[in-house]
This record gives C-alpha cells, structure tokens and sequence, in this order.
C-alpha cells in the first residue's frame, strides 16, 4: 500500500516483518521506528492502544508472555484476540501511511550537499 512511501530497504524488510509479527515478537518494528520515528512510533503507539482496548473489553486473554498466534492454544477467547491484533494492526498501518503521506520530500531523497573538502556526499532527508 503506497509503496513509494517507503524507502526500498523499508519495502524489502515489510516482506518479512510480518513473520515475527506474527509472533507479537515487537522488535521486528525497530527498523521502521530507527528509519522514521517521528511517524510510526505515534502511529505504533495508537495501534497498540488500539489492540489493548480490544483485548481488555472483551476478555481476550494469554497464558504465555510471547508466541501470539503460534501459541494459540493458550489464548482465551482467541476470536477477540485476533479481531483485536487485527483492529490494531490496521489502525497502525493507516496511521503511518497517513503521516508518512505528509511529508514533503520522498524517502532517500538528497536534499542537502556536504562537502569535507575533497569529496561531496549526499545526505538524505529524515524527515
């Protein structure tokens, strides 16, 4: 979704990311959170809120700290549960494809020249 607002290597690691997802394993979201922070932590943040809520209001329960749905054995109320990590999940992707949206420049985009004299490098937008 909206691919050319996400840098390729972004693009790549989504392919994959999704596995220890899957897992509710979080450190999989830390390159997007490094590569840009100020849009998909807040937006992380919501969607777990989100996920949280759910979870809470309608009894949705985990006997183990990690494994989400491999460990699907041990959730109580397992349709909640995966209604509630999917509620989360699109909330989060909504949201950071919304910020990401209000940005100014494309991902890697070179917008300031720094010289050290004998060479010149591009440094690339964060923002």
């Amino acid at each position: 979704m909206r691919g050319k607002l996400f840098t390729p290597a972004e693009r790549a690691y989504g392919k994959i990311a999704w596995l220890p997802g899957l897992a509710l394993v979080p450190q999989a979201a830390i390159p997007f959170a490094l590569r840009d922070g100020l849009r998909v932590i807040p937006a992380t943040l919501v969607g777990s809120a989100v996920t949280g809520l759910l979870t809470m209001t309608y009894g949705a329960t985990m006997g183990v700290p990690h494994g989400g749905f491999f460990a699907a054995d041990k959730l109580g109320q397992p349709l909640a549960f995966a209604l509630a990590v999917a509620a989360g999940t699109l909330t989060t992707a909504a949201l950071t494809i919304g910020l990401k949206s209000l940005r100014r420049t494309a991902p890697g985009k070179a917008t300031r020249a720094a010289t050290d004299g004998r060479q010149k490098a591009l440094v690339a937008d964060p923002a």
